[in-house]
C-alpha cells in the first residue's frame, strides 16, 4: 500500500473536487425542496459522479491510447488545466460560475445528473485527476486505490451536502471564500508537481 499515494492522491481529488465550495451551490440547487427530496438528491449526484469517474479511471488511459496520447503529455496538459482551476479558486471565479449554473436550472426539476453530478462533481479537473492517479499505478491495485480515494471524497461531499444548511450557518460566505482561496493555493502547488513529473518522463528535468 503506497500510503503517500493514498494522501496526495485524496488531497488531489478532495481540492479539485472542492466539496466545501459545493456545499452552497448544492443548497442552492435544492432551495425549497423537503429534507427528504434533498438527501435523495444529494446522495444520486453523488452515486452518478462516482460511476462516472470510475469509468474514467478505467478505461481513460486506454482512450488516451487510442488517439495516440502518451501519459507523460497528458499529465502535463492535466496539471495545466488543475492550474487554471486553481486560478479560477483564487480569484473567485470558479465560485461564482457554479453559482451562474445553479440559478440557470429550474429548481423544480431534478438537479442530481445535470449539473450536480456532471459537471459539479465529475467535471473535466475531477476526470483529469482519475486518469492522471490511474496512469501513476496501473493495474488492479491502483485502479482499486483509485477508486478507493475518490469513495472517500465522494462520502465527505455526501456528508457535507447532508448538512448543508448547518454548515453554510457556520461558515458563513466569507468563511468558504477563506476556505476555497487555500485549496487553491494548494490545488496550484499540486498542478505544478503534475506538470514537472510528465516533464520528467519526457527526460527534460531531473
Amino acid at each position: 500500500m503506497d500510503t503517500a499515494f493514498l494522501i496526495t492522491g485524496f488531497v488531489t481529488l478532495f481540492v479539485i473536487m472542492d466539496p466545501i465550495g459545493l456545499t452552497p451551490v448544492f443548497v442552492a440547487l435544492t432551495q425549497g425542496m423537503p429534507p427528504a427530496k434533498r438527501r435523495s438528491i444529494a446522495l444520486r449526484g453523488c452515486l452518478i459522479a462516482g460511476l462516472l469517474l470510475s469509468l474514467f479511471a478505467l478505461g481513460g488511459e486506454a482512450v488516451l491510447g487510442f488517439v495516440g496520447i502518451s501519459m507523460p503529455a497528458f499529465r502535463i496538459a492535466g496539471g495545466i488545466l488543475l492550474f487554471l482551476t486553481a486560478l479560477d479558486m483564487l480569484f473567485q471565479r470558479r465560485t461564482k460560475r457554479r453559482e451562474d449554473q445553479a440559478e440557470e436550472e429550474d429548481h423544480h426539476d431534478d438537479p442530481s445528473v445535470f449539473p450536480l453530478a456532471m459537471p459539479l462533481i465529475a467535471g473535466p479537473g475531477s476526470i483529469a485527476t482519475m486518469i492522471l492517479l490511474a496512469g501513476q499505478h496501473p493495474g488492479v491495485a491502483g485502479f482499486a486505490m483509485v477508486v478507493g480515494i475518490m469513495l472517500a471524497v465522494l462520502a465527505i461531499a455526501l456528508l457535507l451536502f447532508l448538512s448543508a444548511g448547518l454548515l453554510e450557518r457556520a461558515l458563513g460566505k466569507t468563511g468558504i471564500n477563506v476556505v476555497t482561496r487555500l485549496l487553491g493555493m494548494l490545488l496550484a502547488a499540486l498542478s505544478v508537481q503534475f506538470v514537472l513529473d510528465g516533464l520528467k518522463a519526457f527526460g527534460f528535468a531531473s
